[in-house]
């Protein structure tokens, strides 16, 4: 399978906004106002920015559609500019990007809408759930085979639905899993991420057909995603180098000694193991990154032998390459600058969430 390189950029704004649509009775049927954020993400060449200021074109380009919408009264801009309308209204004007631009668009941080070229808009909701658990199956020692607990997310993408609609089918699953040992439940003896996921969607999809997605956010860096058919995790690390941009514009800020704070989200599939009800335990996915999390974390990512050029695009596929071999089961990684924005790979069809 191919990889592809991808780059990304966020955005936010405050708006005011009606649904008219809505009943009468609802909330978001009189006059409101929320902190939006978007979020776009395109294949790298569909940008035809100079080598290595991809991120910074889709930034500018993102920030310019942007511009309209910022304390704005969005029913002038729209009919009904609820989550699916105000994303789609932004695609349009991402310029030559706009018919490859994957788009995420939340009103608020627990609910939006989600969409790929060509693909439905996905509505998406974030629940959240406290409950103690422990691994039964993992070998002597291992912390996660002590009693413990978390404050557990669960976000759930499907087409054709609205928020109230997830909200109703969550409702019964949340009274279950919230505030007990989640060991007790039948089909959770071995509560990992991934086989709570799996769970979930067992229990989702009779009566919910459009279901897209199941996401485990077990914690802030770490979290897994079932579709039904395939498991991905995700790992995320924090990296505090030093850079300089050779290929950027002599005198620019970039091609400036200077730092930056990336995050970077390492995302792996693979069939579940049967015993220990994972894809690859987080534990192990920290230490076999180590080594390099070493040469890149603190410091001078210009002396880096063998990296051509320190921005974002250019250094996510770096990485990519240089897990590979100790991870064999990566199937994307997401390398975001400080500001939210950044460049990523993904392998085959697989995107990194």
């Amino acid at each position: 399978m191919s990889d592809s390189q991808f780059l990304t950029a966020h955005g936010r704004f405050e708006a005011a906004r009606r649904l008219p649509h809505l009943d009468p009775g609802h909330p978001a049927h009189g006059l409101h106002g929320h902190g939006f954020q978007a979020r776009v993400r395109v294949p790298a060449h569909a940008l035809a920015a100079r080598p290595g200021a991809g991120v910074q074109e889709l930034r500018e380009g993102l920030s310019q559609a942007l511009r309209p919408l910022q304390y704005a009264d969005l029913n002038r801009l729209l009919a009904h500019p609820d989550d699916a309308a105000l994303a789609q209204w932004l695609r349009e004007r991402l310029g030559t990007a706009s018919a490859q631009a994957a788009v995420e668009l939340r009103s608020t941080p627990t609910q939006g809408v989600a969409g790929d070229p060509g693909g439905p808009w996905l509505s998406l909701r974030r629940h959240r759930f406290l409950a103690a658990h422990y691994l039964p199956n993992v070998p002597p020692g291992h912390k996660c085979g002590r009693m413990h607990g978390h404050g557990f997310e669960v976000e759930l993408r499907a087409a054709g639905v609205d928020h109230a609609t997830l909200d109703a089918h969550w409702a019964p699953l949340a009274s279950r899993l919230d505030h007990v040992l989640l060991n007790d439940i039948e089909g959770l003896h071995n509560p990992t991420s991934e086989v709570l996921a799996a769970w979930i969607w067992e229990r989702l999809r009779p009566g919910l057909d459009s279901l897209s997605s199941v996401s485990v956010l077990e914690t802030g860096s770490s979290g897994a995603r079932f579709d039904g058919s395939d498991y991905e995790i995700w790992k995320e690390f924090g990296l505090d180098s030093a850079v300089r941009v050779r290929r950027a514009a002599a005198g620019s800020p970039p091609a400036r000694l200077h730092g930056q704070t990336f995050r970077l989200r390492l995302c792996l599939s693979a069939p579940l193991d049967r015993v220990l009800g994972w894809v690859v335990d987080f534990g192990d996915v920290k230490t076999l990154f180590r080594p390099l999390f070493d040469r890149l974390d603190h410091r001078p990512l210009y002396e880096i032998e063998g990296l051509d050029d320190t921005d974002t695009a250019t250094l996510a596929d770096w990485i990519f390459q240089a897990c590979r071999a100790e991870l064999p089961q990566l199937s994307g990684l997401r390398l975001l600058e400080s500001d939210g924005c950044g460049a990523g790979v993904h392998v085959g069809a697989a995107t990194p969430p």
